[in-house]
């Protein structure tokens, strides 16, 4: 702690930093904690895994399909019909949208099959489907 010596009578002005620093750091942490927590899938997906695969970007259209053929849009539970909406208006904001599936490897091919059907004639073009490395 830095403080002034001399022995006049004049206010001190300057600003202690340091228990700024702390109370930040601190807060820094808990965000640390806490972010992994929120970001988990609020439905358990078992993912196929795949030794060659790309990480892929975050895009507007999360589409999650447990193993019980449950679907969820961007951690709501929606029908079919509730994709295609929402990837037409996501389409017609943004040409260049991307939709990630992530399915677990229990689901029939022919339910991703069938999303993707639909995310293509809502004419979204470009699509991933998300994986967990070996």
């Amino acid at each position: 702690m830095a403080t002034k010596l001399d022995n006049s009578d004049d206010v001190i002005s300057e600003i202690n930093v340091v228990p700024l620093v702390d109370v930040i750091l601190v807060v820094l942490i808990i965000f640390m904690v806490t972010a992994p927590m929120i970001m988990k899938p609020s439905i358990a997906v078992n993912l196929p895994k795949s030794a060659t695969g790309d990480s892929t970007k975050p895009s507007k259209l999360n589409i999650s399909v447990s193993a019980d053929g449950k679907i969820q849009l961007d951690g709501r539970t929606v029908s079919e019909e509730d994709i295609l909406t929402s990837a037409k208006d996501e389409f017609a904001k943004n040409p260049d949208v991307q939709a990630i599936i992530s399915a677990d490897k229990d689901v029939q091919h022919g339910k991703v099959v069938s999303i993707l059907d639909i995310i293509k004639s809502a004419g979204v073009k470009r699509f991933a489907i998300s994986i967990d490395k070996k």
